[in-house]
């Protein structure tokens, strides 16, 4: 089977949220020699876009989306072990400090470049979703003095304006020199980010992970 054909049938597995069917899809992907992080980014990552534009064009609705998460959870079972394979011994890049802004719960793109992340030679620090601006400095403070990295995702507007206040208080409690801030999510765009001060953004999680090394060296 053609790589092209096994990504489009993890794809369709997301975007049909085929929950029961999808870890095999994943092994045999695997099995086939293709790396497991081509697997999420060529695959599993179309297909949550394409749920993810359906759910913003009213065309699902939150159980399908809940549904498409779940399926993507268990494919990822399979993948996050391959993905901490190919991280070497003593390769640890920094600490990430990864969190979904206050008042939003939407966690697959961040529970995504979280893994991505800790792949890539990160360890992690996952607060989770509706975390507290106040709890993200708490945590950044407590780690000064070491190579931190901050990763916030919003998918809303509302939350992403949180990303402001953010930057202003890491500035406030003199941690801005101690840490890198870097922001995703739909709202988010590089003009953004510039405005508020961070340091970076990025358009899915594999591409997330790439500019994190870069901003860390």
């Amino acid at each position: 089977m053609a790589n092209q054909e096994i990504f489009d049938k993890l794809r369709d597995a997301i975007v049909n949220q085929n929950v029961a069917g999808i870890a095999q899809l994943a092994q045999e992907a695997l099995d086939a020699g293709i790396p497991a992080i081509e697997i999420i980014t060529k695959g599993l990552s179309v297909g949550m876009k394409i749920i993810g534009d359906k759910f913003e064009a009213a065309e699902v609705f939150l159980p399908q989306i809940m549904m498409s998460a779940k399926a993507m959870n268990n494919a990822m079972e399979i993948l996050t072990p391959e993905l901490e394979k190919s991280q070497k011994e003593g390769e640890e890049t920094g600490l990430a400090i990864t969190f979904v802004a206050e008042g939003d719960i939407h966690d697959i793109g961040h529970r995504l470049v979280t893994t991505m992340l800790g792949a890539n030679g990160f360890k992690i620090l996952d607060l989770g979703v509706d975390v507290l601006n106040e709890t993200v400095v708490e945590e950044a403070a407590k780690h000064k003095g070491q190579k931190v990295l901050l990763v916030g995702s919003a998918l809303m507007t509302t939350s992403m304006l949180g990303q402001k206040d953010l930057m202003d208080m890491i500035r406030e409690e003199n941690l801005r020199d101690s840490v890198k801030c870097m922001f995703g999510g739909a709202p988010v765009s590089g003009k953004w980010i510039a405005e508020i001060g961070a340091d970076a953004t990025a358009e899915n999680a594999a591409e997330a992970a790439k500019v994190a090394l870069e901003v860390m060296k």
